[in-house]
């Protein structure tokens, strides 16, 4: 009797350490909020644009009229139009704090739209530099008029080397992975898509894909899950950021 006791006793289980209160983790959620907040906000002054003051105004700044001269040479190409809509003040480059603006016109929240800025900057912005050009330390600028030599690998080539839209490649996408509905593309499809365009060792083309499709498909979904046809196409001219823009807007002076 007195083993069983003792077994008993040893199986008994430990008392419970107390959860803290709501009004703890209440705080601490603020804190972690009020501290990403800050992170963001010094990046994004180290990463804007060049002459902006710290209040947000504009400030006069010499700079190349060549890059601002895309918007008035002719057509854009629809790749240009697609990235042209993050280019905020229409100077012909793309500053990282302007990606950021522009996520966050269209909806995104904070987190999603410093991560993008920093990601799409950094990853792009490199590669569009002309020779010779002069670029501010630490502002990762994208120049819209050389924004085809950014295409990176493992895509679906709706885009051509030149930044012109392939109507082929873009119909496609749908014929192979769309088995749900012919006109749009479930999670489960996107991510079909994704793994067919990987390129052996891209790494760098993998996270792009991943990157541009998943935010994408995060935005624009419906409520069923599905990436509509019509949606994706209008991504690739840029048409869809000014569409969700004005929505917002409008939410905003109605609500």
């Amino acid at each position: 009797m007195e083993s069983e006791r003792g077994a008993t006793t040893a199986a008994a289980p430990s008392p419970r350490k107390p959860r803290p209160e709501r009004s703890q983790l209440a705080r601490r959620h603020v804190l972690c909020g009020a501290s990403f907040a800050i992170v963001t906000a010094l990046l994004l002054s180290v990463l804007g644009r060049p002459g902006s003051s710290r209040d947000g105004a504009k400030v006069r700044r010499p700079s190349s009229s060549s890059n601002a001269d895309v918007y008035e040479q002719g057509e854009l190409t629809p790749l240009q139009r697609h990235v042209a809509f993050f280019d905020r003040d229409k100077d012909g480059v793309i500053y990282s704090s302007e990606t950021y603006e522009g996520f966050r016109a269209i909806g995104c929240g904070v987190p999603l739209s410093a991560a993008a800025a920093i990601f799409i900057n950094g990853g792009l912005g490199p590669k569009t530099i002309p020779e010779n050009e002069k670029t501010p330390p630490f502002k990762l600028p994208i120049y819209v008029k050389n924004i085809h030599k950014g295409k990176h690998g493992s895509d679906s080539d709706v885009y051509d080397a030149h930044g012109r839209f392939v109507p082929e490649k873009f119909e496609e996408i749908f014929k192979k992975h769309a088995h749900t509905r012919p006109d749009a593309l479930t999670g489960k499809e996107l991510q079909e898509l994704l793994e067919a365009n990987r390129e052996p060792k891209d790494f760098k083309g993998w996270l792009g894909g991943f990157t541009e499709w998943k935010v994408l498909y995060y935005v624009c979904k419906d409520k069923d899950g599905f990436l509509h046809k019509d949606t994706a196409r209008a991504v690739y001219d840029g048409s869809l950021f000014e569409r969700l823009e004005n929505e917002r807007k409008s939410k905003e002076s109605t609500s």
